[in-house]
């Protein structure tokens, strides 16, 4: 993994943590989940103040995830909510997180002055055995306490404040008084500062969960749906009379469900030609065919006539693979004729010409398991589904790590926004 970290393709733009202060309340807050305290100088932290080297130094991924449910948070700064989340069991713990920022930002930004606030993303289950405990889970509340206990000494000085407005005798009182001065030294004014977070329940949407090799549920209006493996505890029997089922192995019941719900955007030549996603494939097919005939082929130094030559020598693999010749076949329909008929398309090829309705709020996910579902495409794969690229890339070859990294850093790592909006049609805020 080391290529990856030097590329900034693991561990990414997280946030430097070395002040002897910020340090201490981390510290705090780890003491606060029971957790001994770090003896790094430095260190870097995700949104949720994740970091990989205390992971390393407590030997322990998940000490913000015990039993990979009710997340645990560390907030040093307002600065983490343009953070990503590396290491999480939930698709959506990233929106969780921006949701919590956004609606109490003026709390976060007067408490991180003095405090770091830290705590859990609890729900309604502590231990996820079969999907009946993943499907109990559908709304989330933050519990929030502060290294510092900030919040715990501005919610007696507001008790303080209400009893010496509405306690005749109590400005008589010079115990309480000096106690308000000492409190306030910490907090300021918290007529001024609003140091309680004013939002604490979310509601939990449409998510991946890596329980069990990896679990997609799905909320419609009147029904669930789930998708997984089919040897995953429950399956096809928690909630029966309202969860669909769907095998991940099922490609023509999966392509059916998305693009029934409109959340699949298919083949029309408005996007297709401008997207340029399936030159994209067709590219990413054969240079995994490349790397398969020969690992050692260095992929990094060949040009458009190498590859036709290569492909011209090796014919009879790329035509007994097919997905080169399917895309570039459809490329042409699409040219021709302005779409395709996807009912004459074999169900295991669909997801090659489809990517996420755009304007759907699930799109992020949806492109996930097209990913999941297309694993050529090594980039999709790292867009949307790190988890599945970071187990796939540790078993490439040697050379074809080198070319899958500095593809990685030479196009979509330029200008990240740029890239999905042209790809995946993705327009983010």
């Amino acid at each position: 993994m080391n290529r990856l970290l030097e590329a900034e393709l693991i561990y990414g733009r997280l946030l430097d943590i070395s002040e002897p202060h910020l340090i201490a309340r981390y510290n705090k807050a780890l003491q606060g989940f029971g957790l001994r305290p770090t003896a790094l100088e430095r260190f870097s932290i995700d949104m949720t103040g994740f970091s990989p080297e205390i992971a390393d130094e407590l030997g322990d991924r998940d000490y913000l995830d015990p039993n990979r449910v009710n997340r645990r948070f560390i907030i040093m700064t307002p600065d983490q909510a343009e953070l990503p989340v590396v290491h999480t069991s939930f698709s959506n713990t990233a929106a969780l997180m921006h949701e919590f920022f956004n609606a109490n930002s003026r709390a976060i930004n007067a408490v991180t002055i003095k405090d770091a606030l830290y705590g859990e993303i609890e729900d309604s289950v502590s231990i996820v055995d079969d999907i009946d405990d993943l499907l109990s889970i559908n709304e989330v509340r933050f519990r929030v306490l502060s290294a510092e206990d900030m919040l715990g000494k501005a919610a007696e000085l507001r008790g303080l404040v209400d009893r010496l407005k509405k306690v005749p005798t109590a400005w008589t009182d010079d115990e309480m008084l000096n106690r308000m001065v000492e409190l306030a030294k910490v907090t300021g004014d918290i007529r001024q500062n609003a140091l309680v977070p004013d939002q604490l329940v979310f509601r939990h949407d449409a998510f991946w969960a890596n329980h069990f090799g990896g679990v997609y549920v799905f909320l419609d209006d009147k029904t669930t749906t789930v998708i997984c493996d089919p040897s995953v505890p429950g399956f096809r029997r928690s909630r029966p009379w309202q969860v669909s089922y769907i095998a991940i192995d099922d490609p023509a019941r999966i392509y059916d469900f998305l693009a029934s719900t409109k959340r699949l955007q298919l083949p029309q030549a408005s996007w297709v030609e401008d997207s340029g996603l399936y030159q994209h494939r067709s590219d990413m097919v054969v240079r995994g065919l490349i790397n398969d005939a020969d690992p050692t082929a260095d992929l990094a130094r060949v040009d458009r006539i190498w590859l036709q030559t290569w492909m011209h020598r090796n014919a009879a693999l790329v035509a007994s693979d097919g997905a080169y010749p399917f895309l570039q076949e459809m490329l042409r329909t699409v040219q021709t004729t302005g779409s395709i008929r996807m009912q004459d398309v074999a169900s295991a090829n669909r997801f090659m010409l489809v990517r996420a309705s755009p304007t759907h709020p699930d799109q992020w996910l949806v492109n996930r398991l097209i990913a999941q579902l297309v694993p050529r495409d090594f980039v999709s794969r790292f867009v949307f589904d790190k988890q599945g690229f970071y187990d796939a890339y540790e078993r490439y070859s040697e050379k074809f790590r080198e070319y899958v990294v500095a593809t990685l850093t030479g196009t979509y790592l330029k200008d990240k926004a740029a890239f999905r909006r042209k790809l995946y049609g993705l327009r983010e805020e």
